[in-house]
C-alpha cells in the first residue's frame, strides 16, 4: 500500500495525542480534580487510529465506556473533551455527558456510552439511516471482547446481515472484560471474529497494536463494505494499559504483565520502528510532533480548569424538544 507523508503525520499527531491525553488525566485524576468514572485507552491507539483514518466527517462511529481515543481518532476537539471531563458548561457536551458519554454528531461521533454491548444495535440504526440516504457512508460499532458476549450485540450483527446495513462491528480484544481474562470468558476457540461470520458476514484479523496492519486490513473491509452495502467485521488484538477503570489496582495481572506490553506491544513504538515509516520520517520529526503534542495538552487541561462551570438553573436545558 502507498503511504503519504502527509497521511502517515496525521495518524502518528493522532496516536500520540491519545496517548498524551489519556497520561494526563491519569495524573489528574489521582489530584481529585476530575469527576466521575473513568476508563482509559492508553494502548489501544492503534485500533482507533487505523480505522478512523479511512473514514470521513459523514462516516458514523458508535463508541464505548473506554471512548477517549475513538474521539480523538475521528477527529474531535481536544480542548472541547478536556473540558466535557473536567464538568465545564464548555465542554463538547455542555459538562452533561462526563467521560462516558462524549458525542460530537457534526463530525459523525455519535457517542459512546457507559452500557457494554448497546453500541452495537446503535450502529445498526445508522448503518439503516445511510442506506436509506444512498449516500454511501457507513456506521461502525466499536466494542471490547466483554461486549462481544452481549446478547445485544449477537441481535445486532443478526439484524445487519438480515436486513442487509453497512455496519461494521469492530472488537478490540484487548484482553480482558473488565477484571476476567478473555481465555475464561469467550469461547469459540478465543476467535471473536468467527462470531460475525456465524451470522454470513465477512470478518477480518489484524493486529491491533499495529498501525499499519489495522489500516491496510480495513481497506479491503471497507472496499468490500462500500462496495456491497453488506455488513462486515474486524477482531483487533490489542492491550490496555492501566485497569479497567482508574484505580482499579489490576490484582488480576501477571506481575510484570504491563511493563511487558510496555516494551514488547506499544503503538507507538511500533510505529516508530516500521520500515515504512522509516522510509519517511526521522526521529527528529517524530520527537517535534510529541512536543506540539505536549503543548496541545497542556492548553487543554489549563483551559479545561478555567472554563465554566454549570449552573443550576441550566438543568433542564437540551432535555425537552418541541416538535
Amino acid at each position: 500500500m502507498q503511504y503519504s507523508q502527509d497521511g502517515l503525520l496525521r495518524a502518528y499527531r493522532r496516536m500520540a495525542t491519545i496517548r498524551q491525553f489519556e497520561e494526563r488525566l491519569h495524573e489528574e485524576i489521582a489530584k481529585g480534580e476530575i469527576p466521575g468514572f473513568t476508563h482509559l485507552y492508553a494502548g489501544q491507539e492503534a485500533a482507533a487510529v487505523g480505522v478512523c483514518e479511512h473514514l470521513d466527517k459523514d462516516d458514523m462511529i458508535v463508541s464505548t465506556h473506554r471512548g477517549h481515543g475513538h474521539c480523538i481518532a475521528k477527529g474531535c476537539d481536544v480542548s472541547g473533551m478536556m473540558k466535557e471531563i473536567y464538568g465545564s458548561r464548555e465542554g463538547l457536551c455542555k459538562g452533561r455527558g462526563g467521560s462516558m458519554h462524549i458525542a460530537d454528531t457534526s463530525i459523525g461521533m455519535l457517542g459512546a456510552n457507559g452500557i457494554v454491548g448497546a453500541g452495537a444495535p446503535q450502529a445498526v440504526g445508522a448503518a439503516i439511516a445511510a442506506k436509506a440516504k444512498g449516500n454511501g457512508k457507513v456506521a461502525i460499532a466499536f466494542s471490547g471482547d466483554g461486549a462481544c458476549n452481549q446478547g445485544t450485540t449477537f441481535e445486532a450483527m443478526n439484524m445487519a446481515a438480515v436486513i442487509k446495513v453497512p455496519a461494521i462491528f469492530v472488537f478490540e480484544n484487548n484482553h480482558y472484560s473488565e477484571h476476567t481474562g478473555d481465555r475464561y470468558a469467550v469461547g469459540t476457540a478465543l476467535d471473536i471474529a468467527s462470531r460475525a461470520e456465524a451470522f454470513g458476514m465477512k470478518a477480518w484479523r489484524a493486529n491491533g497494536c499495529d498501525f499499519y496492519d489495522t489500516f491496510e486490513t480495513m481497506a479491503a473491509l471497507l472496499d468490500h463494505v462500500r462496495s456491497t452495502n453488506l455488513p462486515a467485521a474486524i477482531e483487533l488484538d490489542t492491550e490496555r494499559f492501566y485497569g479497567h477503570f482508574e484505580g482499579d489496582p489490576q490484582r488480576y495481572r501477571a506481575k510484570g504483565e504491563v511493563d511487558r506490553l510496555r516494551e514488547e506491544r506499544d503503538a507507538l513504538k511500533i510505529f516508530r520502528a516500521s520500515p515504512v515509516t522509516q522510509q519517511h520520517f526521522g526521529s527528529a520529526e517524530l520527537d517535534a510532533v510529541d512536543a506540539e503534542v505536549a503543548a496541545q495538552i497542556d492548553a487543554a487541561v489549563d483551559a479545561a480548569r478555567k472554563a465554566e462551570r454549570p449552573d443550576p438553573s441550566h438543568v433542564t436545558e437540551d432535555v425537552y424538544a418541541e416538535y
